[in-house]
C-alpha cells in the first residue's frame, strides 16, 4: 500500500507540472489520484483534499481566462488581439502555424497566442508597435495564469499529503 501511495503522489507531481505547462493534463491527474486513493481507503479522511481539489479544478479554468484577459487589457489589446490569441492558440495546438514545422503542439501553444494576438491587433490598428505590445501582454498574462495554476496544484498536493500522512504512519 505504501508503494501505491507514493506512486499516486508521483502522479500528482506530474499533475503539478501539467497545471503549469499548457496542453498537459494537470488538476485532472491530481483529482484522479486522490479519487483512486479514496476508493482504496473508503474515502477515509479525504473530505478536505477532495473538496480542495475539486474547487481548484473549477478555479483553474477561470484563472487562466482571467489572467490572459487582464494581461491583454493591461497591454491595451483590443478584441481583435484577444480573438487573434485564441485563434493562434488553436492553430498552434494543432501544429498549423507555418513557422512551426516541428516542435509539436507544446511550442505551438506557447507561440500561437503571441503570433495570433500580434496579427489580430495589427489588422485592427495597423501599428506593429502596439500589436507587439498587446501580444506580449497576452503572453505575460497567460504565463502568470499558468504559474497561479501551478501554485494551486501544489496546494492541493500539499493538502492531500498533510491529511493522509497520518494514515500512512499506521500502514
Amino acid at each position: 500500500m505504501l508503494i501505491l501511495y507514493w506512486l499516486l503522489v508521483a502522479v500528482m507531481i506530474v499533475g503539478v507540472v501539467g497545471a503549469v505547462v499548457p496542453g498537459l493534463p494537470g488538476t485532472i491527474l491530481i483529482v484522479g489520484a486522490i479519487v483512486t486513493w479514496g476508493f482504496l481507503n473508503s474515502f477515509t479522511g479525504l473530505g478536505i483534499p477532495l473538496t480542495v481539489a475539486i474547487l481548484v479544478l473549477l478555479l483553474n479554468s477561470g484563472v487562466d481566462f482571467l489572467a490572459t484577459y487582464l494581461g491583454a487589457k493591461q497591454a491595451g489589446a483590443s478584441r481583435w488581439g484577444q480573438i487573434g490569441a485564441v485563434v493562434g492558440f488553436f492553430l498552434g495546438f494543432l501544429g498549423l502555424l507555418p513557422a512551426l514545422p516541428v516542435g509539436g503542439p507544446l511550442i505551438g501553444i506557447l507561440i500561437g497566442p503571441l503570433v495570433g494576438a500580434i496579427i489580430g491587433e495589427f489588422l485592427y490598428r495597423r501599428d506593429i508597435q502596439i500589436a507587439v505590445k498587446a501580444g506580449i501582454g497576452i503572453l505575460i498574462g497567460s504565463v502568470i495564469g499558468s504559474l497561479i495554476q501551478g501554485l494551486l496544484a501544489i496546494a492541493v498536493v500539499a493538502t492531500f499529503l498533510v491529511t493522509t500522512w497520518t494514515q500512512m504512519q499506521t500502514l
